[in-house]
């Protein structure tokens, strides 16, 4: 079975921050962390140096690979900071089959 995850800490959020199923909007230094299954891929933030983790709106999103999956972890990290109240469905990285 494939597997891999990515974590950035020391991101921190654009204006508006990026919206979280759990807490709303979060805003400040955030770590971004990827996690990959073979099949989707899970997006969660957390403020960097704590151990509470938010799901990013939007995620859990289908990843075929774990290049896709990378490549959107890549772009989450992006979307945070740029801010704007940022979801997966902002970030989401195109398919190919």
């Amino acid at each position: 079975m494939a597997w891999a995850s990515w974590t950035t800490p020391g991101v921190f959020t654009g204006r508006g921050g990026v919206r979280t199923d759990e807490a709303g909007v979060v805003t400040g230094n955030l770590t971004v962390h990827t996690t990959w299954d073979g099949n989707e891929a899970d997006v969660t933030v957390g403020y960097t140096g704590t151990s509470e983790w938010f799901t990013l709106t939007g995620s859990p999103v289908p990843c075929r690979s774990e290049r896709r999956s990378r490549e959107l972890h890549q772009a989450v990290v992006a979307a945070v900071s740029a801010g704007g109240g940022a979801t997966i469905q902002q970030t989401r990285v195109r398919e190919t089959t």
